[in-house]
């Protein structure tokens, strides 16, 4: 990574021609990022369509590309799922809040984090399983009459507006917020399940709920201290319903 990259990587899940995955790559030469991820990738290798659309990213982002799973994205990295425009509101938590490219790019600025945008398949993008297990999503907003970029544009767009993180960086990095990492961050989420389970949540709402959640903790960005203690919380009130309704019994 050159010194200006930010900790933004790239993924891109399963794309069907290696042409788009080469364009990819020459948006990332373009604005400055260099770690490219591949979930399912087709053939890139150099006498691949590939290559004819990379540029210069032929000669270094294109055969350092890695191919890793899905689960490994979303272990490791602060994640932000690309989609189209989703014409979904507050009732729904899969595609919805979601960020524009510009707002994204504030949003990610002065936070000290691995983060990856994730761009799904060339005619279905990315499914709405897969949006649930990231963090955030963005969508690019586009004519209403025709909402819909092909994989290269709209990578080409985001990184774009990402420029200022991985091109010139415009913050000192003292100033960072120091987010958690993305173990911090997981078992948050898990211990959030938990203590859905502790409270009886309805059990054909929690997976909404869990959702809600990851997309508000994705957008809120906390520190290490901050997810340790949220976990705490949602621990020891798990622990005091537990021992509640382990009394009652006990009294029945």
């Amino acid at each position: 990574m050159s010194e200006h990259d930010h900790s933004v990587s790239v993924a891109v899940v399963d794309a069907e021609t290696s042409g788009n995955v080469g364009t990819i790559a020459r948006s990332m030469k373009n604005f400055g990022l260099s770690d490219l991820l591949l979930v399912d990738p087709p053939d890139i290798g150099p006498d691949s369509e590939a290559y004819g659309f990379a540029g210069q990213a032929r000669e270094d982002i294109l055969p350092s590309a890695r191919e890793v799973s899905f689960d490994y994205l979303v272990e490791n990295f602060h994640t932000v799922g690309c989609t189209a425009v989703t014409n979904e509101d507050e009732r729904s938590h899969t595609r919805y809040p979601f960020r524009t490219p510009a707002g994204l790019a504030d949003s990610l600025r002065g936070v000290d984090a691995d983060t990856c945008v994730v761009f799904g398949r060339e005619r279905v993008g990315l499914t709405n399983e897969e949006l649930a297990r990231l963090d955030e999503v963005c969508s690019i907003p586009a004519s209403g009459e025709y909402p819909v970029l092909n994989l290269g544009q709209a990578a080409t767009v985001v990184l774009y507006e990402l420029r200022d993180l991985t091109v010139e960086e415009t913050q000192h990095p003292d100033s960072r917020h120091q987010r958690a990492d993305e173990r911090a961050v997981e078992g948050l989420h898990e211990q959030f399940g938990e203590f859905l389970d502790a409270v009886d949540h309805p059990e054909e709402k929690r997976a909404k709920a869990r959702r809600l959640w990851r997309r508000f903790v994705g957008r809120a960005h906390p520190t290490g201290r901050e997810a340790k203690t949220l976990r705490g919380i949602f621990r020891r009130a798990g622990q005091k319903i537990d021992r509640s309704e382990g009394d009652d019994g006990d009294r029945r």
